[in-house]
């Protein structure tokens, strides 16, 4: 299991890499990342830079 670090201007979320379903872009500069069974989290940062942290999460081991 594979842990991605996220943050949010509500704090920091730690996310199962494997539970990532989507990402959409949402206002202000946030994205919201949706949770296989599970509401979607609001993070900070743009579309790319979220994929970009959760693939480096991945690659990361």
């Amino acid at each position: 299991m594979k842990f991605v670090k996220l943050e949010s201007r509500g704090g920091n979320y730690l996310v199962v890499a494997s539970n990532i379903a989507w990402l959409r872009t949402a206002e202000n500069g946030q994205t919201n990342v949706g949770m296989v069974g599970g509401q979607p989290l609001l993070v900070t940062g743009s579309i790319e830079e979220v994929a970009q942290k959760i693939l480096d999460g991945v690659a990361a081991s």
